[in-house]
């Protein structure tokens, strides 16, 4: 198969083993999860498996908070902000959500010495294979591991350049409760329980972490040996082999988890036939054709997007040295391919169809209680997981979160009935297994949020708006967004002025300053709840239209839709964030969450509301001006996307630059905030750098093709194959001397298409039109491609 990478292999690689989990390596099929540390006398893998959680299936939500909506808004309408949030935090927060848990670990002991040379540590993304090799007392050892979601099997592989010179132990370990036990005389099978209940509010005590008797998700992690020549033994929960001269690993889990509505201990799959089942079926397979039949299913998605930019390349230093060289201040363009194309792996190994969404660090974790419980955060981060989907080509890895959708249509309705009586669902932002969707503990400024889902709406309709797949919009798509705009439509309410506002409102994460000096997250109609509804309601309005169905519905979304309050530009020339003009408490905030409509939304562009562009550029600049210790890792990556949309190509590429100086030696964005005392993983900045650099070279949201809108100096050639645009289009695009040599558009959907670029261009076809300066159109009709050249 042809290596589609132009050249620069598409690997990390590393002198040395990984000292500790966050420079380990990962590999994954989409559910099952592993972190590899490379070791030499002592291997590790570290676990997981998409579904376990702690926790158990949720009860009944509570009422209380209903009660309180009333007072809450009766003050914020007085301007008594603080007091209104002041009564939300006491009645109507709570409780936290579940955690993603850290399964266990392969553990490898190996017979040979400990010193050796010509060490060498590598994943190669294209074909998702982990790779050690290094020489030991005169033998040449290699190890490869990689994660088959064909086969459902992890795979580790040992061999020897010496006949019998391979031997070692392995166990299966866990930080939760386990046994481990031999099944046979080649196979050991670990049983182990998550816990029921974890006490976020005492976070440095073990005893929080709580297992009840027949409360809580069970698992089971299967181990399978095959050497080759040589002998293995099971002796209690170790595997041991000797004189081998190569053994396979066959690795299985699943867990008992059926679903978010089904108690997982009474009422639970059990893990044990499906990993017995599984890892059968791999066994009749030899390791050449594991290893084929996984490297012929995960190669075709990598290879269907490359990037090529034309600077010298450094692959033969290894991937840390290179980190380390840019956070000095050293140019390295072509580790921007591996970090673009690092996002679309992780996107492949972490977010099958048929599995669960990606959670905050993907499916690896290796912690009980780990930062933000691992969950899914909706107002940013788990979005922020998705964006590349559809523009990178990857648009089949959106659907586990479509399949998050349906549940927490279901699980929203009965919290939006409960805690607002209203019709639909909604989500806050602290989502788990269980597919928690009441407000958790905490401050109101980021646990009171219940736009969490109508933001998650915007993902159904760009899978429609990228594929034009009637079929999803009328059977998946539609009845979510519609029901989510239900709930929008009996949430707001009259402000006794002919507006209907959003209220209680926060604008996630940031507070203001009121005009009696005191700091408050609570008002009404924060500029994203409004961008948010409207987007959504124009959606669903026009989802009816294509869809040919509830007209009274639409007109009642229209209806809303003129009595919404506009967005607004404040006294400094900013873009407003909150109704009025309040100062901000922190002028350098982290979010920038009044930014949406300029992305991921598109009510803002350049050309079509320049005051409203210009007013979103004003509160940049003040951000920046202000810009603190906590504006990390994930931001600089929103903002590479943020100033592609204002087409500033060197801010842009200037907040790249920032986020590949940051990262974990392993390409991991490295979450440094100076209010935890380490800097744990998050993994949502790798997901938006990739869907960044697209925006950086193709635009779409703004009803044409833009190509090339924000092209950086320090990129002047290069070419980039695969991407896809909204309408039905995939491009590849070549470029040199900073502007657009030639592009090729594939065409999935007839259509009228429009071209913007910088230089003069005429496309190969007899009815192509100048509509603009910088802009032509043509007809383009399904299953055609069209070449365009630089005039």
């Amino acid at each position: 198969m042809k290596d589609n990478t132009g050249g620069n292999p598409m690997k990390l690689w590393y002198r040395q083993p990984a000292d500790e989990w966050v420079e380990a390596l990962p590999v994954g099929n989409g559910r099952l999860g592993g972190m590899i540390y490379g070791g030499i006398k002592r291997e590790q893998i570290a676990l997981n498996e998409d579904t376990l959680w702690s926790g158990t299936k949720r009860g009944a939500e509570r009422e209380e908070p209903l009660r309180y909506l009333e007072e809450s808004r009766r003050l914020i309408f007085a301007d008594r902000f603080s007091d209104a949030q002041a009564v939300i935090e006491e009645h109507m927060l709570g409780p936290a959500g579940h955690a993603f848990q850290a399964m266990g670990d392969l553990e490898l002991v190996m017979s040979h010495p400990s010193t050796v040379e010509e060490y060498r540590r590598e994943l190669d993304l294209r074909t998702g294979m982990f790779r050690t090799e290094y020489v030991s007392g005169g033998v040449r050892l290699t190890r490869e591991v990689f994660v088959s979601a064909v086969d459902q099997v992890m795979v580790v592989r040992l061999e020897a350049d010496r006949p019998g010179a391979i031997g070692l132990e392995a166990a299966l370990t866990s930080r939760l409760n386990y046994g481990a036990r031999k099944s046979g005389i080649d196979r050991i099978i670990l049983t182990g329980a998550a816990p029921s209940l974890l006490d976020h509010e005492k976070e440095q005590s073990e005893d929080t972490v709580v297992y009840e008797e027949n409360k809580g998700i069970r698992f089971q992690v299967h181990l399978l040996a095959i050497p080759e020549s040589g002998n293995v033994e099971a002796h209690g929960g170790r595997l041991v082999v000797k004189g081998a001269d190569a053994v396979t690993l066959l690795l299985t889990a699943a867990t008992s988890f059926n679903g978010f509505d089904h108690d997982p201990a009474l009422d639970g799959l059990d893990p044990g036939p499906r990993c017995a089942a599984w890892l059968n079926e791999a066994a009749k397979l030899s390791y050449a054709e594991l290893r084929e039949r996984h490297i012929a299913d995960i190669t075709p998605y990598f290879d269907r997007v490359t990037l090529e930019l034309d600077s010298p390349c450094r692959d033969d230093i290894p991937t840390d040295e290179r980190i380390a060289a840019v956070r000095a201040g050293q140019a390295d363009e072509r580790l921007t391919e591996l970090f673009f194309q690092f996002g679309r792996y992780l996107m492949i190994s972490a977010s099958r169809p048929g599995t669960q969404a990606t959670t905050l660090q993907g499916i690896w974790n290796n912690m009980t209680k780990p930062p933000w419980s691992c969950n899914y955060t909706i107002n940013i981060n788990t979005q922020m997981n998705y964006w590349p989907a559809e523009v990178c080509n990857l648009a089949e890895f959106h659907e586990p979160l479509f399949d998050l959708l349906e549940d927490l249509r279901i699980a929203g309705a009965r919290m939006a009935e409960a805690y607002y009586n209203c019709r639909g669902w909604a989500s806050h932002h602290n989502v788990d297994l269980w597919r928690n969707t009441s407000p958790s503990q905490g401050s109101a400024s980021w646990a009171y949020w219940p736009m969490g889902g109508v933001w998650l709406c915007q993902h159904l309709w760009e899978h429609y708006a990228y594929g034009g797949d009637q079929n999803f919009l009328k059977g998946k798509a539609y009845p979510i967004m519609r029901e989510a705009a239900l709930f929008c439509l009996d949430y707001l309410v009259e402000d006794g002025k002919g507006n209907l506002v959003s209220v209680p409102s926060t604008s996630p994460e940031n507070t203001f300053i009121t005009p009696d000096g005191q700091r408050a997250a609570v008002s009404m109609s924060s500029t994203m709840d409004i961008a948010l509804i409207r987007e959504l309601f124009t959606n669903c309005i026009e989802a009816a239209r294509l869809l040919e169905t509830d007209a009274e519905f639409s007109h009642s979304l229209q209806a809303a839709l003129e009595r919404l309050l506009p967005l607004r530009i404040g006294r400094h020339g900013q873009l407003q964030e909150w109704y009025r003009d309040f100062d901000e408490a922190e002028p350098g905030h982290r979010h920038t969450a009044h930014l949406y409509p300029l992305h991921p939304g598109n009510q803002i562009t350049v050309r079509g509301t320049p005051e409203l562009a210009k007013a979103a550029r004003v509160s940049l600049d003040r951000r920046r001006v202000y810009e603190g210790e906590d504006t990390i890792g994930w931001c600089y990556s929103w903002n590479i996307s943020i100033y592609a949309r204002l087409e500033d190509a060197e801010m842009a590429h200037s907040y790249l630059t920032k986020l590949m100086g940051n990262p974990f030696p392993n390409l991991f964005n490295a979450h440094r905030h100076p209010k935890i005392t380490f800097y744990p993983l998050t993994i949502e900045a790798n997901f938006a750098a990739s869907a960044g650099i697209a925006e950086l070279l193709m635009q779409s949201h703004a009803g044409e093709l833009h190509l090339l809108p924000a092209l950086p100096k320090a990129w002047p050639s290069g070419r980039i194959s695969g991407i896809r645009a909204r309408g039905g289009y995939e491009l590849d695009l070549d470029w040199a001397d900073g502007k657009l040599r030639s592009a090729v558009i594939r065409v999935s959907q007839s259509g009228r298409c429009r071209v913007r670029t910088s230089v003069p261009i005429a496309v190969e076809v007899a009815d192509w039109e100048k509509v603009e300066e910088g802009v032509i159109a043509f007809t383009a009709e399904a299953g055609h491609s069209y070449k365009i050249l630089q005039i």
